[in-house]
Formats: structure tokens, sequence, C-alpha cells
């Protein structure tokens, strides 16, 4: 018989997909299900919550008149919701109670909200007394804290809570700290007012990001899978490469990143498609581990893949200064570079095992197949180009018309491919696969839910939304497809009458709002908390602490400051979501990586340290032992967690090298590359360069590598991602001038142009300060005039030239440069130097000669 004892069924015999589910519920969206009066008020508060963040983000308070919030209102009313909903959504301990809420826990929930949403109730008579809390404010500030922390541990488990306690006493208890990292410490009055009744800690940017625009995405998410885009990505990407060798695991890839497209969570994404794929994996004879291992790599590149990167991408676009669109378009490559590499990981392992793929329902001529392969994996492509240059114009040619006739062109398209659908009959949702369905009828049948990501799209691109008014339409037309889509193919199919859908679409609607709101707990409490470190951080000055430790250990070598970032990033983002992950190593480790790397005269852009550390800290998702996507892959596959992991971080180690490769090479994020053409070859050289790096790796090609091969495929991997280290030997990239030379130089540049300076002096505390650094000279025009522009302000002594005044919020100011800084060098292009690119050639060769050789050699042990 099932057990109840309160804390819900378990049945005989459940499967390993319930194992991950509870899992996921346990670390995502609570475990908790109560039934009767608290289970329903559950719900309605949770749907409470996504109807507010649809007013929020709607221009209907503005166009009503009423409703309007602030920023800091509204990340007070946010933190209420998902606090409250951690603590009567999350059990305290693994043996509390499931199916109800114990009279504490709402106790809690509502002390814990109360004091998330003092700052909406009290915001005008806070903004009266800043920076001098009353003792009311201070005991609001003591006990929300605590309560926080709490929340953190039950939504989040303990990493995070530990690291916001850490960097907390840390604030508090500076005085008794280490000579090396004490500070005089914050009194409490300080520290509550710093934290929590102001803008600089809880409420600050993090929560804000999460308030006006990751719940819109996490909620668009979860109603394209509410009207089954997820299941059409899983079974788009089956009957595309099932059937191959290690079929199921190629389909797990571009499952897990089509899902990643719209997913906020490496775990969830794991169980997601790993349901599928797992069970499917281990059929065709991949070993549990390895199953598992596939999904876990798959999974956690999700969160890399743009245009979420689990709700990442919206903090890079506050942290970094730059658009969403910008976020997207660096990010793109090393997404697309990675998992293509990872197919043929996953290629080579089948080999490696002689494995075959799952039958085929229908076989396809091979130029049809690679037509119809190529055309799926280009479609999203497609569909964002056509949408920006194939309707952008519209935008000139009818002016504030243009909404309307799109609306109405999206309304016509949407109607004409659900009517496409419904030639097609509905795709299976059953676990078990036992073959490969058809490729066009499997991607015929879902082709509308394109459309929303068109939206999306043109929303950003064509309208230039901000990101959250981008979500809020591009949900809206969620929700419209949610309520119609059963009614349409009711009609079309003539299945019974339409309207008679509607009461189950709407309760599919409810349901797939209160499921976004449910996975947003994490999410909201996470930045919140992060808010801490945050705080601690700007209270503290431990930014620079962390600066001069990494510089120390590293004993100033560039190389081994990465490494030593990438470590500590990855030790931070263990246990942590990745919306916490990000918001806590960006804030250490980016700004050492930009302030060292200019210590040894790289000019790293800011975007390019926040990918790295970015990067190091998703990979802290499949590191043992705290690896929770390795977890949930192992309550599937049945296979060892920690030796899942492993075989996950394996298959990573080319995600882990692309950090170090574009902070070198930054044409990877598609900085500097200026045109299509130019573009196109970075992009073929880095598959190339990842294949082969992939197969060094895995020691193996198309038979097992010999050890001179493997090395010869590293040169050649290394060559081709940074084709400019053997260039630079022979030519200097730059070239030297005098620094009474910098009128002359900042004259000749084009527009736009950067100079490059090498600068010294003395810092606020009296320590010398030696530098390189960048700057814009914007329009072409008088050199002085333009160095003025860029806020540097000149005189000469000696054979020096010294900087005389800078111009505030300027160019030079954000690059750390003062007064009586002395201009040692201007650095000029040397012009005479050859493409960096012409390396190419020789490590093509390289790669070719390897393959030419081991095909040979295959065909040898073949007879």
């Amino acid at each position: 018989m099932a057990e109840d004892n309160g804390r819900g069924p378990r049945a005989a015999g459940q499967g390993s997909g319930v194992e991950a589910e509870d899992l996921v519920a346990q670390v995502e969206t609570g475990a908790r299900h109560p039934s009767g009066m608290a289970g329903r008020a559950l719900f309605l508060i949770a749907l409470a919550w996504a109807l507010f963040q649809l007013w929020f983000a709607s221009p209907l308070p503005f166009i009503l008149g009423f409703g309007i919030l602030n920023n800091t209102e509204a990340r007070s009313i946010h933190l209420g919701f998902a606090i409250f909903l951690a603590y009567t959504a999350f059990p305290a301990f693994k043996n509390s109670p499931r199916l109800r809420v114990p009279l504490i826990d709402w106790l809690l929930a509502f002390l814990a909200a109360g004091s998330a949403l003092y700052l909406f109730v009290f915001y005008e008579a806070l903004a009266d007394r800043p920076g001098a809390p009353t003792q009311v404010d201070v005991i609001v500030g003591v006990v929300g804290l605590i309560t926080l922390l709490e929340a953190t541990r039950r939504a989040l488990g303990p990493p995070l809570m530990i690291v916001a306690t850490v960097f907390m006493g840390y604030a508090f208890l500076g005085q008794h700290m280490p000579d090396v990292i004490a500070h005089q410490g914050a009194s409490l009055n300080k520290g509550m007012s710093h934290y929590w009744l102001g803008t600089e800690g809880v409420f600050g940017v993090a929560l804000g990001v999460s308030t006006t625009m990751v719940f819109l995405f996490v909620a668009f998410g979860s109603l394209l899978e509410k009207a089954g885009a997820g299941n059409w990505f899983i079974r788009v990407a089956f009957s595309m490469l099932g059937h191959f060798r290690g079929g199921p695991a190629k389909a797990a890839v571009v499952s897990s990143a089509l899902t990643g497209l719209i997913s906020g969570s490496s775990i969830a994404n794991v169980v997601t498609t790993g349901t599928f794929t797992i069970p499917l994996m281990k059929r065709v004879g991949f070993p549990a581990e390895k199953a598992g291992a596939v999904e876990v790599a798959s999974s956690t590149n999700g969160q890399l893949t743009p245009p979420i990167m689990g709700a990442a991408a919206f903090l890079m676009v506050e942290y970094v200064g730059i658009s969403l669109v910008d976020v997207m378009r660096h990010a793109v490559l090393p997404a697309l570079i990675s998992y293509i590499a990872l197919v043929y990981i996953v290629h080579l392992e089948a080999l490696k095992l002689n494995l075959k793929g799952l039958p085929r329902s229908v076989v396809i001529p091979k130029l049809l197949f690679l037509a119809q392969f190529l055309g799926s994996f280009a479609a999203l492509g497609v569909l964002s180009a056509a949408t920006y240059f194939g309707l952008g114009w519209t935008k000139e040619v009818f002016g504030g018309a243009t909404p309307y006739i799109a609306s109405a062109v999206l309304l016509v398209a949407y109607v004409a491919l659900v009517a496409y659908a419904c030639r097609f009959p509905d795709l299976d949702t059953s676990l078990d696969i036992q073959e490969c369905p058809a490729p066009g009828p499997t991607i015929k049948a879902g082709l509308h839910f394109l459309l929303p990501v068109a939206v999306l799209v043109w929303c950003l691109t064509v309208e230039r939304l901000s990101p959250g008014l981008s979500a809020f339409w591009a949900a809206v037309f969620m929700i419209f497809i949610v309520l119609t889509q059963p009614a349409l193919k009711a009609f079309f199919r003539r299945t019974g009458p339409p309207l008679a859908t509607l009461v189950p679409a709407l309760a599919e609607l409810i349901d797939g709002l209160v499921a976004g709101s449910r996975n947003m707990i994490g999410i909201g409490v996470a930045t919140a908390a992060a808010g801490i470190v945050v705080g601690t951080i700007t209270l503290t000055g431990i930014g620079q602490v962390m600066t001069e430790f990494v510089e120390f250990i590293s004993a100033g070598n560039l190389v081994l400051m990465l490494l030593f970032t990438a470590v500590i990033s990855l030790i931070l983002g263990m246990g942590l979501p990745t919306t916490a992950n990000y918001i806590v190593v960006s804030s250490l480790m980016a700004p050492v990586i930009v302030t060292l790397a200019a210590d040894n005269g790289l000019l790293v852009p800011l975007i390019a340290a926040h990918m790295f550390v970015f990067y190091f800290g998703i990979l802290a998702d499949d590191t043992p032992p705290v690896g929770l996507a390795a977890f949930a892959a192992a309550a599937i596959s049945k296979g060892d967690p920690i030796r899942t992991g492993l075989q996950g971080f394996a298959y990573d180690i080319r995600t882990a090298i692309l950090p170090f490769l574009f902070i070198f090479n930054t044409e990877l994020l598609l900085i500097g590359v200026e045109s299509i053409p130019h573009a196109l070859m970075v992009f073929v050289s880095g598959v190339l360069a990842m294949l082969a790096f992939a197969s060094a790796t895995q020691n193996y090609m198309f038979v097992r590598n010999r050890i001179w091969e493997t090395a010869i495929l590293l040169l050649a991997a290394f060559t081709l991602f940074r084709p400019g280290y053997w260039m630079d030997m022979a030519y200097p990239p730059l070239l030297e001038r005098p620094s009474t030379a910098i009128v002359e130089v900042a004259e000749g540049l084009g527009a736009d142009q950067r100079i490059k300076l090498k600068v010294s002096g003395v810092d606020f505390y009296d320590n010398p300060v030696e530098k390189t650094v960048a700057l814009n000279m914007g329009a072409a025009g008088p050199g002085e005039q333009r160095l003025e522009g860029a806020g540097l302000f000149l005189r000469q002594e000696g054979d020096h030239m010294v900087v005389d005044d800078i111009g505030f919020g300027s160019q030079a100011e954000r690059m750390g440069i003062d007064y009586d800084f002395v201009v040692e060098k201007v650095f000029v292009e040397n012009t005479e130097r050859p493409p960096k690119h012409l390396m190419y050639i020789p490590a093509v060769l390289l790669i070719v000669g390897v393959a030419l050789l081991q095909r040979r050699r295959q065909k040898l042990l073949a007879r």
C-alpha cells in the first residue's frame, strides 16, 4: 500500500522519473502541495502574483491612471509574493509535512512577507529619512534578513544561505578579520539601512531585474510548455537525429538546447528532457553514467543559450550596460559552437561503443533528410532574420500604424499555421519513444510555436521595446495561443463545438500562470539573497580585496589569474541557482579580470569578463560534490551521481576552454566582427577548432588517437581559436609611440576607433597604479578635441603628457584615470602586419592530415 503520513503518497514501484521530478520540486517549484483551503490559498496567491506581474509590465496602469508603481514599490511586492510562497510551498525539512502547511510556516510566511512589503507600505516615510532609520526600521530589517535567509535555505538549499550569511558577517565583523581583509565594520543601523531599507542590497538591481524582466520570461516559457511547445521540441529532435548512431543522445543535446531557450534552470531542463532521453540512451547501449552525463552537459549548456540564459541575460543588461540584443549577439556563437561539439562528442562515444540508433517510422532519402535537418536548425535564425530584415522596413513605411498592421499579419499567420497543423495528427506525449517519428509531420504539427519567438524578436529589434515590455507582449500572445489553440483545432478538425474548449483552455492558462509563479519562487528569493552579497561589496569594498588576493596568488601571471578566477567562480557557483550564481560571481570576480588584465596590458571588454565568470559559475551545476543537475540525471538513469557529474564535467571541458579563448580572442563574442563573411569565418573556424579539441580530449576521431595525433589536434585547435598568438611573435600587433604624440595619434584615428594608452600614477590611498586603457575617440576631428571628449585634459611636462583634468562621468574617469596620472606610452596599430587569419591555413592542413591518416588506419582495421 502507498504511504501517506502527512507527507504525500509514494506508490510502490514509482519510476525514476518521479524521483527526479521530486528533486526538481524540492529545489525549483516547492515540494509541498497541500489540499483543502491551504492548497486553494497557495494556488490563488501564485495566480495573484502572475496577474500582478502582468499588470505591472503592461501599459494599463498608465492608460487607466491608477495602480502605477515605481521600481522600489514593485520590488517590495515581488519579494513579498516570493518569500510568502517560499515558506508555504517549501517544507522546512525533509520530514516536514507535504500535504499541509504547519501553523509556524503560516506565521513565518506572513512575518517575512510583511517585512518585504514594509518598503511598499511606508515608502514615502522611508524616503523622508534616508540613512537615518528608526528603531522600527531596524527591527523590520533584522527580521526581514533572518526570514529571507531561512526562505533561501528552504527554496535553494544551504549554499546560497551560507554564502549570504558569510558576507553579511564580514560586513558587521570587519574589524575582527585578518589584516589583509579587515575593515572598520558596519553598525547595525548602517547595515540595515544598506541591506533592507535602500536599493543597494536586497532591493537592488538583481531583484529589480527579477521583477521587471525575469518573471515575464519565465511565465512565457511556462505558457509555451502548457501549449505543447516543449513536447514539440523533443519530438522534432528525435525525428531528425534519433536514427543516427547513439541517436537518442544526439536528440538529447538538441532538445536540451531548444528547451534551454525557454528554461531558467539546468535542473528543470534535465528532468524535462531527460525523462525522455536517458532511458532511450540506455536502451541503445549507453552506460547509465554516460547517459546521465550527456543530459547533464546538454542541460547546463542550455543556461548559456540566449535569449534567457537562466535569466542571467537580463542581469547582464543592467550590470554591463548594453542592450538585450547585444547580450544575445555576444552569447550566441560560443553556445552554438559548444552544442555542435557536444553532438560530435556523443557521436565519438557511439563509435567507441559501436552503438546504433532508433528505428525510423519513415525512411527518407539522404539528401532530403539533410535539407530538412539543416532547415530545422536554421528555422529560428531565419525567422529572426526575416522578422528583422524582412519586416523591419514597415516601421518607416507605416509609422505609428505598424503595430496594428503587424498584429493583423500575425493573427492571419497564426490561424493559417494552426489550420496547416490540423492536417497532421497531434504529437504523441508518451515518455517511451519506440521509433523515430517522421520529420515532416512532426515539424509541421508545431510551426505556430515559432510565432511567439517572432513577436519577441519584433518587439526587441524593430519596435525597440525594453526586454520586460517585449516579454509582456510575447506572453500576451502566448495567453492568446493557449486560449484559442484548442478551439481552432476543434473547428478545423470538426471534432466538436469550438466554444466547448474555452473552459478547459482557461484552466490550462491559469495552471500555466501558476506554474510560472512557482518556478519563480526560487529565482525571486535568490536575487534578493544575492543582493546581500552585492550590498556587502558596496558597503565594505571587498571587491578590491579580491583583486589584490587573486593578483597575489597568481604572482601577476595573466593565465594563472584567469585560472584562479575560474576556480573561485566554480566554487562560488556550487549549489547556487543560475541567477544567484551569476550575481555572486560577476559582482566579485568580473572586476578582477578587467583590472588585472589591464595591468598586464590586455584590454578585456566588460561583457567578456562577465561571460567568463558566468560560464564557470554554470559549470558548477555538474561539478561534484554539489552538482544538482548530476543528481537529477542520476535519479533517472539509476547511475552513480558522483560518477555522472565527473563524466558530465569531462564532456564540458570543451565549454570550460571557451571562456579562456574569448578573453584573448573577442571575435568569438562577435566583438570587432563587422561583416557577415567575417562572422561566418569566425564561426566555421571556431567549430572546426572545437571539433579538433573534442577529438583530442576524447582520444578518438575515426579510430583511437596516437599520442602525437592528439598533440597535433590540440595545436591546431589552439591556432584556430587564437590565430594571433603565432602572428604576434613575428609581427607585433601594436607599435609604441611616445606620449607626446598622443594628440597626433588621436587625430589620425577613424570615427569611433579607440586609442590605447599606458598610464601610471597613485590612487586615492597613495598606492602605485599602472594600467593599460583604451578610450573611444568618437567622431573624427582635431586630436585635442577628441581626447577632451573622452574626458582627458592633458598638459606636457618634459617628455611626457600628464593628466591635468578629468571629465566628470567620462570614459577616462570610468577607466580609473585620475589627476596627475602620467601617459607613459601611446600604442598604434601595426599596419604592416599580415592578417592573423592566415594562420588558419596550416591549422586546417594539420587537421586534414590527421583525418586522412586515421581514415587509412580505419580501412586497414576493417579488413
